[in-house]
C-alpha cells in the first residue's frame, strides 16, 4: 500500500513550503524520507521517550481549548493597522533556541523580512519561523513552551 508518484510530489511540495527539515513515512512495504537543505535548530526539551508515539495527539488535544485566539482576534480588530503572524503548523512554541538562551525577539523589537521569530517543534523537528513582514513587535500572544495550533496567532506586528 505504497504512495503513488502524485502523493509523493504533493508531500515534497508540502515539506518545502512548511519549513519542516525532515519527514519520514514508513509502512509495512514502503518507506520514504524527505529532507531539506535547511540547517536545523535544536531545542532541548524534557519529553519521556515512551511518550513519543502519542505526543502529537496530546499536543492537538491540549492546544484545542487554547484561549489565545480570541484576544488576538480582538486586538487585530481594535488595531486594524497591526499584522498578525500565525503559526504555520501544530506544535510547541519556543521563544529561544534553548533553555538559558536569549529570546529571538521581544516586544518592541524591530524585525525584518526573514528575521527568526520563534521555533515551533512538531514531531521532534525544530522549525524556525521567520517573519514575512518588516515592522515592530507589539505583542507576543503565546507563552514559551505552549502548544499551538495551525493558523493560531503568535505575534502582533506594527508594519514599517
Amino acid at each position: 500500500m505504497g504512495m503513488d508518484i502524485k502523493q509523493i510530489q504533493d508531500l515534497i511540495k508540502f515539506v518545502s513550503k512548511s519549513g519542516v527539515n525532515e519527514v519520514s513515512i514508513e509502512e509495512q512495504d514502503f518507506k520514504i524520507t524527505i529532507k531539506t537543505n535547511q540547517e536545523p535548530t535544536y531545542v532541548t526539551a524534557s519529553v519521556p521517550a515512551a511518550a513519543a508515539p502519542i505526543a502529537a495527539p496530546q499536543v492537538a488535544q491540549a492546544a484545542a481549548p487554547a484561549p489565545v485566539a480570541s484576544p488576538a482576534a480582538q486586538a487585530t480588530n481594535a488595531d486594524a493597522n497591526l499584522i498578525t503572524i500565525k503559526s504555520p503548523m501544530i506544535g510547541t512554541f519556543y521563544r529561544s533556541a534553548g533553555p538559558g538562551k536569549p529570546s529571538f525577539i521581544n516586544v518592541g523589537d524591530d524585525i525584518n523580512t526573514g528575521s527568526v521569530l520563534c521555533i515551533v517543534e512538531a514531531m521532534k523537528l525544530f522549525n524556525e519561523i521567520e517573519s514575512e513582514v518588516s515592522g515592530k513587535i507589539v505583542k507576543i500572544l503565546v507563552e514559551d513552551a505552549q502548544p499551538v495550533e495551525f493558523d493560531q496567532p503568535l505575534f502582533l506586528v506594527e508594519p514599517k
